[in-house]
C-alpha cells in the first residue's frame, strides 16, 4: 500500500508560479507509475501530468510547456512545477500512484493510490 501526501497548493496571481511536492510512503515507490491530476466543482477530475520509473513523461495539453513533472527517488518525492499560471489552472490538485507500466497514464482509472489533494487558486 502507498501514502500519499501533497503540499505546496496556494493562491497566486495570473502569471505567477507555484510548485507542489507529493511525498509518498508505505511501498517501493521508485517503481510506480505516479501522476498529478486536478479538479473542479462539477467537472471529471482530469490527468495533467505522468512520469513512470523510466521517466516517460506526458502532459495533458493544457499544461504542456508551462508544467513540469519531476521526482526524486532519494526522498520519495514527486513535484509538479507550474509556471505562467492561469486562473483557469485553479483546482484541486492530487497526487496519484498506480502500479509500473506506460500505458493510460492520463486515465483516472489507471490508478489506486490518491492524496487528499492540495488547492491552487489563480486570481488577480
Amino acid at each position: 500500500r502507498v501514502q500519499l501526501e501533497e503540499s505546496g497548493g496556494g493562491s497566486v496571481q495570473p502569471g505567477g508560479s507555484l510548485k507542489l511536492s507529493c511525498v509518498a510512503s508505505g511501498s517501493r515507490y521508485e517503481n510506480f507509475l505516479m501522476g498529478w491530476f486536478r479538479q473542479t466543482p462539477g467537472k471529471e477530475r482530469e490527468g495533467i501530468a505522468s512520469i513512470d520509473s523510466d521517466s516517460h513523461i506526458i502532459y495533458h495539453p493544457s499544461v504542456k510547456g508551462r508544467f513540469t513533472i519531476s521526482k526524486v527517488k532519494a526522498n520519495n518525492t514527486l513535484y509538479l512545477q507550474m509556471n505562467s499560471l492561469k486562473p483557469e489552472d485553479t483546482a484541486m490538485y492530487y497526487c496519484a500512484a498506480s502500479s509500473p507500466g506506460w500505458w493510460a497514464p492520463l486515465e483516472r482509472s489507471r490508478y489506486r493510490y490518491w492524496g487528499q489533494g492540495t488547492q491552487v487558486t489563480v486570481s488577480s
